[in-house]
């Protein structure tokens, strides 16, 4: 993922070393992510400057990938929901489940909030959690249909490669959001009345989900692994949510298009896209105040300068 911030003056490329493990866990197919070992992750960030082309730093993903997503939630419920949204629901318990909750409760006078995930202990914790850090009421519950019952905002925060919420469960009014493609069948689809999704988009003014048309298998392919592994992914909608005539939050923001009309449609934003131009934002800004407080390992440039023209 590439992409420059002329604002911040910064060049990002993010780089993920990851071996993919796709289970069966309580029910749910996910997938799990990993680098040598269970648990260990290898994700940089390479900034260099737009101005001078020096390289400005190596930095670790985690937190930046869970705040740059966060950040576009929080930037989907401002613009899609219901601005007397007070009930959220959060399907998922880990890392991008917490930043969700912080974005969208920025966003949104957000009361009460209830949990699920598969894993009982880890939704008990999210909700002691997030209820002490948000002082809001946060609910585990046992099952994704109670979570979402009610809801003013769905948030779908998992690793699940089958859909985890159901169209019968949407409500009018309510606006979804996901973290993946897959969290989220046609049937949710078909029955939302906005579909919105990341990115700049030059189309015209007026759109409406309708008319959507398929397009590419999205933005990751496989260079290992053999056909029976494969198999075992289950297809994602992806054709219908990332399809460039969908319009995206940039055409509201730039009052290119509506958006929500009514309290009583129903919205969806398809949080993916932009990603290059998110990690140049969110790991410059995070430079600029690493410099300001004398914070990180200074590195020497003669070990990525060289005399040498390519």
């Amino acid at each position: 993922m590439e992409e420059a911030s002329r604002k911040l003056g910064v060049f990002a490329i993010r780089m993920k070393s990851d071996m993919l493990a796709w289970e069966n866990q309580n029910g749910f197919m996910v997938e799990d992510k990993y680098c040598m070992e269970r648990g260990r992750y290898c994700g940089l960030i390479f900034l260099t400057s737009t101005r001078s082309a020096e390289p400005l730093a190596i930095m670790n993903d985690g937190y930046l990938q869970h705040m740059r997503v966060g950040a576009c939630a929080g930037l989907g419920t401002k613009y899609l929901a219901r601005k007397n949204s007070k009930v959220l629901a959060m399907i998922g318990s880990g890392g991008m489940a917490r930043s969700y909750a912080e974005a969208i409760k920025l966003a949104r006078p957000i009361e009460t909030m209830r949990v699920f995930s598969p894993t009982k202990s880890n939704r008990e914790a999210y909700a002691r959690e997030t209820q002490e850090k948000l002082h809001i009421e946060v609910e585990p519950v046992d099952r994704a249909e109670q979570a979402v019952k009610g809801a003013d905002i769905v948030a779908m925060t998992t690793d699940s490669l089958i859909p985890v919420i159901k169209a019968e469960w949407l409500e009018p009014g309510m606006h979804v959001t996901n973290v993946r493609n897959n969290e989220a069948g046609p049937d949710v689809l078909k029955k939302a009345d906005v579909i919105a999704r990341l990115g700049v988009s030059t189309l015209p003014a007026e759109r409406s989900r309708k008319g959507v048309t398929t397009g590419s298998d999205g933005m990751f392919g496989y260079i290992a692994g053999t056909e029976e592994e494969k198999r075992k992914i289950p297809p994602s909608p992806s054709a219908e949510i990332d399809n460039p005539t969908i319009g995206t939050v940039s055409d509201i923001m730039a009052s290119r298009w509506a958006g929500r009309t009514s309290d009583s449609q129903i919205t969806f934003l398809n949080n993916q896209g932009t990603q290059g131009l998110q990690f140049a934002a969110v790991g410059g800004k995070a430079y600029e105040l690493a410099r300001a407080k004398g914070l990180g390992h200074p590195l020497p440039l003669e070990w990525f300068v060289q005399n040498i023209r390519d």
